[in-house]
C-alpha cells in the first residue's frame, strides 16, 4: 500500500491481485482458528452434559462395622470409601450413610446427602426424623418425606451381613433437582 490509500481526497482503487490473496488466506485462517477455538470450547460441555448417561459406576461392597457393634433400632452414621475414588482424591474420597439396625440380621442405609440439592442430613434421635438444614426438608424414620422442599425419599444404600460384618454397596448417588 502507498502512502496515498489512507488519504480521502484519493478515489477508491480495487486492491490487486497480491493484495486480494493476502486477504483471503488470512480470512481463512481466521475462519480456521476460531473454528479450533470453539471446538476447544464446545467439546468440553458436550462431554460433561453427556458423560453420566455412558459411566455407571459399579456397585463396591464397603465393611463398615461388626454386626455386633449396632444395637437394634438406632441409627448410627457411618463412614466409608466412595465407590469410586479417584487416586487424588485423598479425604473427599470417603462418604457416609445413615444405618439403621432393625433385627438381628437386618439393617436398612440411607444417603447422608438431601434428595433436594445435596445437602447432608442429620437424624434426630429424639424426633426420630432426619432434617436437612440448608432448606428445611423433613424426611420421617424410614427415608420418606415428611415435609419442604425434597422431591423424593433419601436413597438407600443395599446393605447385606457377612461374616459378622456389616457391608454396604456403595454406589453414585444421584442428587434430583426439582
Amino acid at each position: 500500500m502507498n502512502e496515498n490509500s489512507l488519504d480521502p481526497s484519493q478515489p477508491c482503487r480495487e486492491p490487486t491481485r497480491e493484495e486480494l490473496t493476502r486477504r483471503l488466506f488470512l480470512g481463512k485462517i481466521s475462519l480456521g482458528l476460531a473454528g479450533v477455538g470453539a471446538a476447544i470450547v464446545t467439546l468440553p460441555v458436550i462431554g460433561f452434559i453427556f458423560a453420566p448417561l455412558f459411566r455407571r459406576e459399579p456397585g463396591v461392597w464397603r465393611t463398615v462395622g461388626a454386626a455386633g457393634d449396632f444395637k437394634i433400632g438406632e441409627t448410627s452414621a457411618v463412614v466409608f470409601l466412595d465407590a469410586s475414588p479417584l487416586p487424588w482424591a485423598g479425604m473427599t474420597a470417603k462418604t457416609a450413610a445413615w444405618l439403621r439396625r432393625t433385627s438381628d440380621q437386618e439393617f436398612i442405609a440411607f444417603a447422608i446427602n438431601c434428595s433436594h440439592l445435596g445437602c447432608p442430613v442429620r437424624w434426630q434421635p429424639s424426633a426420630r426424623l432426619f432434617m436437612c438444614p440448608c432448606h428445611g426438608g423433613v424426611y420421617y424414620e424410614d427415608g420418606s418425606v415428611a415435609a419442604g422442599p425434597p422431591p423424593s425419599p433419601l436413597a438407600r444404600y443395599p446393605v447385606r451381613v457377612q461374616g459378622g460384618k456389616v457391608q454396604i454397596q456403595t454406589r453414585p448417588i444421584e442428587i434430583q433437582r426439582a
